[in-house]
């Protein structure tokens, strides 16, 4: 995959150059801005729970602010990142994906305050698993922290806990290990520092656009690698780093999603935090309202592909909407694949789907881009 590119281009990688993916100018870190700027959102939140904690304005009332703080945490970075010229679509990603996680952890804060409230006004004694103050877990042994009740969760110290957990569904008593492994969380910086190296190096090797145009389907595969090399990265490496550093306990980020028979089990496995949050604050209650299963799942499927091509189209200021029929593609995709391929059959066809289906579309993002900022295809392949 790798080495074929080497042995046919030569060595492309500049450890110089990936610093110009974040920076245009040296003396100007927008996106850097953007993630400082965003403690304004969850200062928001956390004092609106305060006054709704205390009765100081009504349940209304709260909830307009916290849907004006949340629609201006989705589209103050999305307007910064389309409007300033000096934003690198790197910086960008970078941007909108920390903005994307607050606004999805932000929203689980309101939710699960909301419910520790209705709890409280009527005096329940039984909480219910699926609207109720989660309680607290062992995990990992007991590690002897103090059990926190509503309101004394509303403090400063449990908020940046939960923005730096790395999980999207908050709680008032998260699980939490005994104590921190120093040698687990030494294997998991140098696997992180490792990681990133080889993935900026793969990534260099394949920054010649005019033969990306070229050979646009034989590129496929070593992108698809630079992906699972990303999800090993971010998904064991990354946050069991930083969950061994806050003693969180909940380690299940993914399950053993490479064994999928179906595209639905893929899609439910490989991001358990994303999944958990979708499950809790968008699939049930639409359950619960009355909505029936399919039309939930299509709708949870239609909220993914929206972020996902947030993330993609404003950096890179373009949106391509053949990505967005891409993603809905899927849907015929795993009918067929759950209808008539069983066991190994439909494993490699989820395998192909993953190989040829994101990373094409993302070389294809890389080719338009190229074209609108750079030149026609053909004018590349002629220099």
């Amino acid at each position: 995959m790798f080495f074929p590119l080497v042995f046919r281009y030569g060595i492309l990688v500049d450890p110089i150059q990936i610093i110009s993916l974040f920076l245009k100018d040296p003396y100007s870190w927008p996106a850097l801005c953007l993630i400082i700027v965003s403690n304004v959102f969850i200062m928001a939140a956390l004092y609106i729970e305060r006054k709704l904690s205390v009765g100081t304005i009504s349940e209304g009332t709260g909830t307009f602010l916290h849907c004006i703080n949340l629609a201006a945490l989705s589209f103050f970075p999305a307007g910064t990142v389309l409007s300033l010229n000096s934003m690198t679509p790197v910086g960008g990603v970078v941007a909108l994906s920390v903005s994307t996680i607050l606004f999805l952890k932000l929203y689980s804060y309101r939710d699960v305050n909301k419910w520790c409230r209705e709890i409280r006004h009527a005096k329940a004694r039984t909480l219910s698993r699926s609207h109720s103050c989660p309680s607290v877990h062992k995990a990992n042994g007991t590690a002897g922290y103090t059990h926190v009740t509503y309101p004394g969760n509303l403090t400063h110290r449990d908020m940046y806990y939960f923005i730096f957990a790395p999980t999207l569904c908050y709680e008032l008593n998260f699980p939490r290990s005994p104590r921190i492994r120093k040698r687990f969380l030494l294997r998991r910086l140098l696997e992180m520092l490792f990681l990133m190296q080889l993935m900026i190096g793969l990534i260099q090797q394949e920054m010649d656009f005019t033969r990306i145009v070229e050979r646009l389907l034989k590129l496929a595969v070593p992108n698809h690698f630079i992906w699972l090399i990303f999800f090993y990265w971010y998904f064991h490496s990354s946050m069991n780093f930083i969950a061994e550093l806050m003693q969180f306990g909940d380690r299940e980020f993914y399950r053993d999603w490479w064994n999928s028979e179906t595209i639905p089990y893929f899609w439910s496995n490989w991001n358990i935090p994303v999944h958990k949050w979708c499950l809790r604050h968008f699939y049930k209650p639409m359950l619960v309202k009355g909505v029936n299963k399919f039309a939930a799942q299509l709708a949870v499927f239609f909220l993914s592909a929206f972020f996902h091509e947030y993330l993609v189209s404003v950096p890179l200021k373009m949106f391509r909407f053949w990505a967005f029929l891409g993603m809905m593609a899927q849907i015929p995709l795993a009918y067929f694949v759950g209808r008539f391929l069983r066991g190994n059959y439909g494993n490699a066809a989820v395998w192909m789907s993953l190989i040829i289906g994101q990373p094409v579309a993302v070389l294809m993002y890389v080719h338009d881009y190229y074209v609108l900022h750079y030149g026609s295809a053909s004018e590349g392949v002629e220099a």
